[in-house]
């Protein structure tokens, strides 16, 4: 999903600076034209988010990740921090590599960036969602001024298992308070406009049901019927 989230976004940004003759952004002639460009190996690099940065929670940190950016192969990065390191990055893309299409950012900005926020558990707790959309609409901001282009937050995940290590991410066992404080939240990071330099994206996640693995281990089997699927698992999404 993020690799998905971050192509289409990227052909969205390529499309901002091209009009019509009547004025009018168009997207679909500049997404064609610069694809029509791209070689096949270049099209699979857009959708390569490799994590380089120093809070890793993937594949470890790619040593020549530098070299992959000026052959066209990367995307973007995942979990790459401040604004030397997202600029020197940028710059391969948009000098070296043949096509120069930007780099997208993206970072696990879950309750906070440089301002730290309770977890998304204990937020939850304060069943205030002026002050939640508030705490992401802070992270939004001091993320973007380094260069972060997206989140993948709110986790929506339905837990009712505490013995899931993720239950944190989330917002409780509650369906319609999950709901609430994800719509919240996405409204925090992405304010009115997502064209404005202070937001950025928000990506829902997990995969449904995913907060339901079996004795709360992580990526573990979930074996769900249809009639608990919807009334307790689907509202949040």
């Amino acid at each position: 999903m993020k690799s998905f989230c971050g192509f289409i976004l990227l052909l969205f940004l390529a499309a901002c600076n091209t009009t019509t003759k009547n004025g009018q952004t168009s997207i679909d002639s500049r997404v064609d034209s610069v694809l029509n460009f791209m070689t096949l190996e270049e099209k699979i690099g857009q959708l390569n988010l490799p994590s380089a940065g120093a809070v890793v929670t993937g594949a470890v940190e790619s040593s020549d990740i530098a070299k992959k950016i000026e052959e066209g192969k990367v995307g973007g990065l995942f979990n790459i921090k401040t604004v030397t390191n997202i600029k020197e990055m940028q710059k391969i893309a948009v000098e070296k590599s043949r096509l120069k299409i930007p780099l997208i950012f993206g970072m696990d900005v879950i309750h906070g960036y440089e301002s730290v926020f309770p977890i998304p558990l204990g937020l939850s707790c304060s069943w205030d969602m002026n002050l939640i959309e508030h705490s992401a609409r802070i992270a939004a901001q001091e993320a973007s001024a380094d260069g972060i282009n997206w989140t993948f937050s709110p986790m929506v995940d339905i837990s009712r298992d505490p013995r899931w290590g993720r239950i944190s991410e989330g917002s409780g066992e509650d369906p319609y308070l999950g709901s609430e404080i994800a719509k919240a939240m996405v409204r925090g990071y992405q304010g009115n406009d997502l064209a404005a330099a202070n937001t950025i994206m928000s990506c829902v996640k997990h995969y449904a049901l995913y907060g339901a693995s079996e004795a709360g281990r992580d990526y573990n089997t979930v074996d769900m019927s249809r009639h608990r699927m919807y009334n307790e698992y689907l509202p949040p999404l």
